[in-house]
């Protein structure tokens, strides 16, 4: 059986303070913060972060002494773990919500920054690292984090660095929704690497045309040419890949391209090229909007054109103008870019991601591996979840959920109960479920999972099967899957 941790807790981050520290004396935390031990206002995260490792099963003889070391088991003494959470942007547009419901909340990463610094000892080290949507805010969402105040803490009074890394090698300014200005950014400062799955692409037999295929930005040449020919690449963080440790840490919420994001669609953020990224494929014949509407092809050549000018750095105003005039007359919830249950492309690409990682090692792409070759934990925050128009203006969902574990496809399973949504209809997990391999999962069916919950302070979880997970109320899909996502009431 593949073990799942759970932990509720408080719906609210609310009363938390950077750089959130536990708030009660754990055992296993004295030799790592001495004096330090129990700063701060209590910490219900931190608790249920902990609990969940637990749950997970981390460690379990020595839970409760001093002796605690639920990361110990998989990673070495002076190893070196990255930290990767969702950082998608600095700001939620919907009404009344919160950046809370787009991004990882620092209190999550906090209790797995202690964990890990506990794990790897004096000789080893942590650090941070994420590629967010090309107009975040760097400086903006790491504050928001807590990440400066910790960073601070970890420096001033443990004598340790804490690395924070922003993979980026470009930033832009947007006006309504047009690039208007680019800047260059260091990037990853060990590089990139080229890791190419070739035919063991989940693009491979899709009939998806590469020339019609398109990324995040103007450009649409790099994203063909990176899915063609038999190449089917993608350009990865060196320090992400030179890690021994991966700590994935995701925000449970909806997506408008691939249903929900969780923890498969998080590895997006270890890219440093998001045009490699193929996102959606242009026309009616592809899956950028449903049906053949007049209006939506129309819109989609016009699209296509302005592509040349805006790559170029041309016509930024009149595009603003069209914009504008199509918001007006459209609203914004009409589909386009591939923003529905029909888009087939973005759950190959979140596939393919978890397939180079998986199977990527210090130096380089072994699908000839048994199995895995890479360990990657996942911490999944669900306290304040997001629902609705995800990943970038969901509303706020108070859930007070943790979810760890080692299989990214049976953290996504329990994710997608507690949500009240049908696995079966989110084909990023039903595909990886069915595949033959090189497989990131053992999950092949839902009986294989166990899900171990943890609730308030008992140190002795309860088992349960996914199917005795309850929801307590189904979330509100992206309008794009709206009745295409949902688990049937009966």
């Amino acid at each position: 059986m593949i073990r799942v941790g759970l932990a509720r807790t408080r719906p609210s981050y609310q009363g938390l303070v950077p750089p959130f520290h536990p708030g009660a004396d754990f055992p296993e935390l004295s030799s790592l913060l001495g004096q330090s031990l129990g700063a701060g206002p209590p910490n219900e995260v931190y608790a249920a972060v902990r609990s969940a490792l637990a749950a997970l099963g981390l460690d379990e003889q020595s839970f409760g002494s001093a002796d605690w070391n639920p990361l110990g088991a998989l990673v070495p003494r002076g190893g070196r773990v990255v930290l990767k959470p969702n950082f998608i942007r600095h700001w939620n547009p919907a009404p009344g919500a919160t950046h809370e419901s787009v991004v990882t909340h620092g209190s999550v990463i906090r209790a797995l920054l202690d964990y890990a610094t506990l794990a790897v000892g004096a000789d080893g080290s942590v650090a941070l690292a994420e590629a967010p949507q090309q107009d975040c805010d760097w400086a903006r969402v790491t504050e928001l984090a807590g990440l400066p105040s910790m960073q601070e803490f970890y420096s001033d009074i443990l004598s340790r660095d804490f690395e924070l890394i922003d993979l980026r090698r470009e930033t832009v300014d947007t006006a309504d929704g047009v690039i208007v200005a680019r800047k260059p950014l260091r990037g990853d400062p060990l590089g990139y690497r080229a890791v190419d799955l070739g035919r063991a692409s989940f693009f491979e037999g899709s009939g998806l045309e590469p020339a019609k295929m398109r990324g995040a930005d103007y450009d649409p040449a790099a994203t063909g040419a990176q899915h063609s020919r038999g190449r089917n690449a993608y350009l990865l963080s060196e320090t992400v890949l030179r890690a021994d440790l991966v700590v994935n840490l995701p925000k449970l919420k909806t997506h408008k391209k691939t249903g929900v994001t969780l923890a498969l669609k998080n590895l997006v953020g270890i890219n440093g090229d998001k045009n490699w990224l193929p996102h959606h494929t242009v026309g009616a014949a592809g899956d950028e909007f449903p049906g053949r509407a007049i209006v939506d092809r129309l819109r989609s050549r016009a699209v296509e054109l302005a592509r040349g000018w805006l790559a170029k750095g041309r016509a930024t105003g009149a595009l603003r103008l069209a914009r504008k005039a199509e918001w007006a007359l459209r609203g914004d919830e009409f589909i386009r870019s591939g923003n529905w249950h029909g888009n087939q492309t973005t759950w190959r690409m979140v596939c393919d991601l978890n397939r180079a990682l998986y199977y990527s090692d210090h130096q380089r792409l072994q699908l000839g591996a048994p199995g895995p070759v890479r360990r990657v934990l996942t911490v999944l925050d669900g306290v304040i979840a997001g629902e609705g128009a995800g990943p970038l203006a969901p509303r706020d969902r108070p859930l007070g959920a943790i979810v760890a574990g080692t299989d990214p496809v049976a953290v996504d399973l329990a994710a997608l109960r507690l949500m009240g949504f049908d696995w079966q209809r989110v084909p990023k997990v039903r595909e990886l479920m069915r595949d033959s391999g090189p497989r990131v999962t053992a999950v092949r069916e839902p009986a294989d999972v166990r899900v171990y919950e943890a609730t308030g302070s008992a140190s002795t979880p309860s088992e349960r099967t996914l199917e005795e997970i309850p929801c307590e109320r189904p979330f509100q899909p992206h309008p794009g899957w709206a009745g295409h996502i949902e688990r049937s009431p009966s």
